[in-house]
């Protein structure tokens, strides 16, 4: 059973007086535990598709059913509530609290569950951990490199334990080294927690560490690939 699964998407936005097609007939399945790059120029529809398969937006025709269940038409409370338990977020911004400490910024998906207070840091610090980062706890985002700040964005998204983690240019305001060694971080949490990853580039190399790359052109897939490993 795919995890993600749309049939025939669209996404039409009206400018002026014209419709303007994101996407057209998008039909696409992604299984549990992949990790699949999306690319494509800029205006292909690739933010497009990702928003409405991480539920922040809704398509304008077709259907999308994730991990079985069909998401069009829900409330945006709906959305809210499985955006929190089933997909957690990385942006190339980082998008951290500024005033908050690294635990607290991880701690905030749990805070939206209700979780108790002593869980939420428990949990929050073993993500944290995991991704490197022992002992900058309550370092704040002015205090940490960018990567660091992005290992903390992907604490946050993974500490709800969500299935699906969607990166959309997680690398795009780090240097290279640092890149690569976020990239790798990714494939790790793949192979070894199967956290199944969408991401979102238009760098070749970046695409070239996951496991599949669909490609998109003025809002239709123009290829789907398996990754070629050397």
């Amino acid at each position: 059973m795919a995890l993600i699964e749309t049939h025939k998407l669209s996404k039409t936005y009206d400018v002026g007086d014209e419709g303007v097609h994101a996407l057209e007939n998008v039909s696409v399945k992604i299984e549990k535990g992949e990790f699949v790059a999306i690319m494509g120029p800029s205006g292909s529809g690739k933010s497009t598709f990702m928003n409405i398969i991480g539920c922040l937006d809704q398509p304008t025709a077709g259907e999308y059913l994730l991990d079985d269940r069909k998401i069009g038409g829900l409330s945006r409370d709906e959305l809210a509530v499985i955006r929190n338990q089933k997909i957690g977020f990385v942006f190339q911004g980082f998008n951290l609290l500024s005033r908050t400490s690294a635990l607290e910024n991880v701690e905030l998906p749990l805070l939206y569950n209700h979780v108790p207070a002593k869980e939420r840091k428990l949990k929050s610090i073993a993500a944290l951990k995991m991704l490197g980062l022992e002992g900058r706890e309550q370092h704040h985002p002015n205090q940490l490199s960018g990567g660091q700040q992005q290992r903390v964005a992907i604490a946050r998204a993974l500490v709800n334990q969500a299935p699906v983690l969607m990166a959309d240019e997680p690398t795009g305001n780090l240097d290279t080294k640092t890149s690569v060694e976020i990239m790798e971080l990714l494939v790790q949490l793949n192979r070894n927690s199967g956290t199944t990853i969408i991401l979102v580039t238009h760098e070749p190399d970046i695409a070239a560490f996951s496991k599949r790359i669909i490609r998109f052109v003025d809002g239709h897939v123009v290829s789907d690939e398996k990754v070629k490993k050397s």
